[in-house]
Parts: structure tokens; C-alpha cells; sequence
């Protein structure tokens, strides 16, 4: 199966002394007004926002010092999960009692200073209005943006989180535009290869009742696998909403789509904790329990694979992949591990 990877973010930090003044950076959340790009962005899709405006204004910006407070939380719940993985001596139960406290704690301060913060993605977002990309989809964006921040974020520095929150989301935002920016119409030759892979792939999807691999197409098409996955990667590029659509180019793509098969930001971004969640506690793993779990669940792919499959891919016997498998589910149960994931299980 193709891999969708997910967006690679910049790995640079921003140089916040290279401003001039901090608070020129700053940007101010304590109202967000769309009466200035009412004009540009559709009546659905600006109540949209407002409405999930008047959801994240619940949450009381946060000042200097709680934000240092929510920072020292995170890290003290990043060292007591350091704590409990490494342990080399027995701990005894009522320290193990207090680690996942403070691990729950961290994962709980966390989340409040995204939610916090959701109002300057917005802010920020709203600025890159007509630009290619939709207001929904820039806010999206820019919330990804926030969420690397709240990871990168070093309060000993002496900064403002939202000052440097907004480098990040800015980046997060400017970057996806330029992304789809670079998005180009098939020439006719791979539109016509994008639909005999498509045929292949949906046949081979009833006979072998799952999606199949790059590998498994290639076969049946007597192709090279480098040249179906050149397909595959040609399909999945993406379309803006912008699109014109009709001889006179009154409408856009995005006008075709129902309101509700656009995500919700705040469903959106509890997708992206949630993946950055789960991603943490199969750091608990080591790498063979990991990449079972990953071809079991389709985890990278998408594609989940039986005990058999996994066994043939990692060349062990489908009783030896169980067993390991039984193994690292039996880890991920433990209360210091999947402490964090109960909220979403809840």
C-alpha cells in the first residue's frame, strides 16, 4: 500500500532576536473579527467560524506566568514518562502513582495551552485569506503550526508562548499555500494511466478483500513498481476549492462540496493531539513490537494487515508475530503509557 506521509514541518527554530521588537510579532487575541475578509470567504464558511470562535473564546487567554506554569507542568510530565520508561531499579507503587500524576498532568497542560491559543491561529490565518487556500483549510493549517510550537516551546528562554507561536504558524500557513501552489492539471498520458491503475486496483480490492500494495498493481500490469507509485503519487495531488468549474468560471469546486464534508477545526485539531498521543505512546516499544503494530492497524498506510500478512513482511511465523503483538498491546495497557489516551477513549 501507497504511503501518505504526513506534511513535513521546517525543522528550523525561529531567531526571536532578530526582531527588533517582540511585540510587533505578537498578535492580539482577545477579539478576532471576519469583517474584514466577510467579502472573501463564503456565508457557510463564515459561520462556521464564528461559530467555532465563539467555542475556543470559552477558554481565558492565559498570561505570562500561567503559560510559564503550563510549561513547567509539560515538562515535568515529560521527565516523569522519561522516569518510568528508563527506570533501572524497581519503583515502588506509590512513586509509580505519582509519575503518572504528573504525566497526566503535563498531558492535560498541554491541551490547555493549545486550546488557549486557537484564537491566534485564526487571527493569523485570516490574513492569508485569497490566497488558494480556503479559510477553514488555513486555520487548519495554522493549528498544526501551533501544536509543533507547543512541542518546541522553551519557557526558559524568557518569551511569550503566543510570541512564538506565531513564527510557527505563520510558517505552517505560508507553507501549505506554497504547497498548493505547486499543484498542476495531468497531462493527458497519466490521466489515463491514473485510471487503468484506479480499474486494476478496485478488481484486485474485491478479489483480495483489501486495498492492494504498489507492488501487487505493478504485477498485474506488468509494470515496473516505480512507475505505479509515480501514479499513485500523481492521483493524490492535490485540488484547491478554488478551482473555477463552468465555461464562465463563476463557480468554484468547493461550491459542489457539502458544508459537511469540511472538518471541523476543533475536530481537526483533537485529530492532530491525538495523533501526536498515540505516536508518544508507541514510543514505549521497541522497534519490531512497533512496526507489528503499525502493519496490523495500517497505522502508516492505512492497510491493516492479518497475523499471516505481518509474518510474511517481517519473515517470522504468524504464532511469533502474535506473541509479539500480545505483547506490545500488553505494554500500551499499562497506566503509564496509555494514561494519555483516556480522554479520547472516554
Amino acid at each position: 500500500m501507497w504511503r501518505f506521509d504526513d506534511a513535513h514541518m521546517p525543522g528550523d527554530e525561529p531567531d526571536m532576536e532578530s526582531y527588533t521588537n517582540l511585540d510587533e510579532m505578537h498578535e492580539t487575541t482577545d477579539e478576532v473579527p471576519l469583517s474584514d475578509v466577510a467579502a472573501r470567504v463564503e456565508a457557510p464558511v463564515l459561520d462556521a467560524v464564528q461559530h467555532y470562535l465563539q467555542e475556543i473564546g470559552r477558554v481565558s487567554l492565559l498570561t505570562a506566568s500561567e503559560e510559564i506554569e503550563l510549561a513547567e507542568r509539560m515538562e515535568r510530565g515529560d521527565a516523569a514518562r522519561e522516569r518510568l520508561n528508563n527506570a533501572s531499579e524497581e519503583l515502588s507503587a506509590q512513586l509509580r502513582r505519582a509519575l503518572a500524576a504528573d504525566i497526566e498532568s503535563g498531558v492535560e497542560a498541554r491541551r490547555h495551552l493549545i486550546q488557549a491559543n486557537l484564537r491566534l491561529v485564526v487571527s493569523i490565518a485570516k490574513k492569508y485569506v485569497g490566497r488558494g487556500l480556503s479559510l477553514l483549510d488555513l486555520i487548519q493549517e495554522g493549528n498544526i503550526g501551533l501544536m509543533r510550537a507547543v512541542e518546541k516551546f522553551d519557557y526558559h528562554k524568557g518569551n511569550r508562548f503566543s510570541t512564538y507561536a506565531t513564527w510557527w504558524i505563520r510558517q505552517a500557513v505560508t507553507r501549505a499555500i506554497a504547497e498548493q501552489g505547486r499543484t498542476i492539471r495531468l497531462p493527458v498520458h497519466m490521466s489515463e494511466s491514473v485510471g487503468q491503475v484506479k480499474r486494476v486496483a478496485e478488481k484486485l480490492s474485491q478479489s483480495l478483500e483489501r486495498q492492494p500494495t504498489a507492488e501487487e498493481i505493478a504485477l498485474a500490469l506488468g509494470q515496473p513498481v516505480e512507475r505505479i507509485q509515480r501514479v499513485l503519487e500523481a492521483a493524490r495531488r492535490p485540488v484547491s476549492l478554488e478551482t473555477p468549474v463552468g465555461d464562465e468560471g463563476e463557480h468554484t469546486l468547493g461550491d459542489f462540496l457539502p458544508d459537511e464534508e469540511l472538518p471541523h477545526p476543533t475536530e481537526f485539531a483533537a485529530q492532530q493531539m491525538l495523533r501526536h498521543d498515540l505516536a508518544t505512546a508507541l514510543d514505549h516499544l521497541n522497534e519490531r513490537e512497533r512496526r507489528i503494530i503499525d502493519l496490523r492497524y495500517g497505522l502508516l498506510d492505512g492497510q491493516r494487515r492479518t497475523l499471516e500478512e505481518v509474518g510474511r513482511v517481517l519473515g517470522m511465523t504468524r504464532e511469533r508475530a502474535r506473541q509479539i503483538e500480545a505483547e506490545a498491546l500488553r505494554r500500551l495497557r499499562q497506566p503509564d503509557v496509555g494514561l494519555h489516551l483516556r480522554d479520547y477513549l472516554e
